[in-house]
């Protein structure tokens, strides 16, 4: 019964500690650029774009496709910051609290 409790405590332990890392994340903040920084996002760490800067010199109608393809780049490198700032935070919270379960699992 003693090794039972102590389990209980264990997990009432780790939630709390994903409910504070999850809290934290939604605060973290990723920006991506491409173009040279012509075309920046930035993303929160829920994965909501929260805003996007475009550099005056590359909006002209000839040029669409380009901008449409820096704003993607722009994204996807924000995002794949934001997702390695919420592992490197969900690591630091959690260490030895939740063994070896994979971060990925927490979110």
């Amino acid at each position: 019964m003693k090794d039972f409790m102590q389990m209980l405590s264990q997990v009432k332990e780790a939630q709390a500690k994903i409910q504070e890392v999850q809290q934290k994340v939604a605060q973290l903040q990723a920006t991506g650029e491409s173009g040279a920084g012509l075309v920046q996002v930035t993303v929160n760490g829920n994965k909501k774009i929260l805003h996007i800067q475009i550099d005056p010199s590359i909006i002209q109608a000839d040029e669409q496709q380009t901008l449409q393809d820096l704003i993607v780049a722009a994204v996807n490198m924000a995002m794949q910051r934001v997702d390695a700032k919420i592992k490197e935070m969900v690591q630091a919270h959690t260490a030895g609290v939740l063994g070896n379960l994979p971060v990925d699992l927490l979110l």
